[in-house]
């Protein structure tokens, strides 16, 4: 308790000298009582003017529109350097969204990963619009891959897949060992450059926290569908909810289908409910996306079912029963290079259920040592919950 106090009471110290700074970098400008031309945010982040970003995204053009949530619209914008950007723009100007403002800036300068999203810089707390600036990301979300405006059959073949896989557990991997949980892990949120690499973004809802505390308390936030459900029944924030999440993107990743979607039937609207299914009957290709090869390549037949018994995992109810996210990097690892040990992980228990088809049985070997935790069937991610969603749809830092 000792220790959580002097965090809260030294976090608020630092941000009371931050705007102490902004206060008087504001005062001493006279072009502006808005803009902020000059000098350093206290995180240390360059400053951009209103008027630099404005001019970059053409007056905010809607042509230039990337995409839009809960916390405010991205638009491309060329800056006068030449950079190509991403200029986030929070709707309102209020203490809520300065905070979220404040803490996404903290928080990505305080890392360095080359499978995070670099923040550029921001306006200053006082302009007259909240404004970050990403670098650009050209080939959109893996949403967008996967089931949105840039699906198409076969163009993220199962090697790109498993890569993306990698690359966003490293990301989280990496976060949680700086004390950092995500807390919005999703595909909208996953970038992707030219060549395919994954940029992990949007840092509003994150969460830092203080040194050798296991849980935050804290009402649930995040997006439908992702939210880990132990999370949204008890209020409390671990790295383990962020690997729920990534469950759920695993899933999306072998199956191509969104999160939730509420044409399907009622116990799978949720992708996570409809995964887990399927999984304990070993019904495999009930679930895994026709285009990746999987009736007709051994090699990656393998490699898929071991991915969705990972995911299993990752989607357990009971949080302990969860591997860590650096567990679930080098598992992945383990499976692209041939050497996955997943057949002796718990997951389900061996059913020789009849399926509803006539497709081939899947091979003994992909269900064993499958086993429910604890014989507890995991509840699905929360479709809506009491508070208020502080996003339903995170926009992307790329342009379609």
């Amino acid at each position: 308790m000792a220790i959580i106090s002097t965090y809260v009471f030294r976090r608020r110290h630092y941000e009371r000298e931050c705007i102490s700074r902004h206060s008087n970098q504001a005062s001493s400008d006279p072009s502006s009582k808005s803009d902020l031309e000059g000098g350093t945010l206290c995180f240390g982040v360059p400053i951009f003017s209103y008027s630099e970003l404005e001019e970059a995204t053409n007056h905010f053009d809607p042509e230039k529109e990337l995409g839009d949530g809960g916390f405010g619209t991205v638009y491309y914008g060329k800056l006068r350097d030449g950079r190509e950007v991403a200029v986030k723009r929070l709707y309102e100007h209020n203490y809520r969204k300065v905070k979220i403002f404040m803490n996404e800036v903290e928080i990505l300068t305080r890392l360095r990963h080359h499978n995070l999203v670099t923040l550029y810089g921001c306006t200053s707390r006082r302009s007259r619009e909240l404004l970050l600036v990403y670098e650009y990301i050209s080939k959109g979300t893996v949403a967008d891959h996967l089931h949105g405006d840039r699906a198409t059959p076969g163009s993220l073949p199962w090697a790109i897949r498993l890569s993306i896989a990698i690359e966003t557990s490293s990301a989280l991997a990496y976060l949680h060992a700086s004390g950092i949980v995500h807390r919005d892990v999703k595909t909208t949120n996953i970038l992707l450059d030219d060549n395919f690499c994954v940029k992990v973004a949007d840092f509003g809802l994150s969460r830092l926290f203080p040194i050798d505390v296991t849980h935050v308390s804290t009402a649930p936030q995040g997006t439908p569908g992702y939210v880990d459900p132990e999370y949204h029944k008890c209020y409390q924030l671990t790295e383990k909810s962020d690997v729920y999440s990534f469950g759920v993107v695993l899933i999306e990743l072998i199956s191509s289908m969104p999160a939730v979607d509420i044409s399907r039937d009622r116990d799978e609207i949720n992708l996570a409910n409809l995964a887990i299914n399927r999984i304990e009957k070993c019904a495999f290709d009930q679930l895994i996306d026709n285009c990746l090869e999987y009736k007709s390549d051994e090699e990656v037949r393998k490699m898929i079912t071991d991915v969705a018994k990972l995911a299993f995992r990752c989607l357990q109810h009971d949080t302990d029963m969860r591997p860590s996210m650096q567990e679930v990097l080098k598992e992945l690892k383990m499976i692209q290079s041939g050497e996955s040990e997943s057949e002796n992980a718990e997951g389900l228990h061996d059913n020789h259920q009849v399926l509803e088809s006539d497709r081939p049985l899947p091979s003994p070997s992909e269900c064993d040592g499958l086993v429910l935790l604890k014989n507890i069937r995991p509840p699905a991610s929360p479709i809506s919950v009491t508070e208020k969603w502080a996003s339903v749809h995170t926009p992307p830092t790329s342009i379609s």
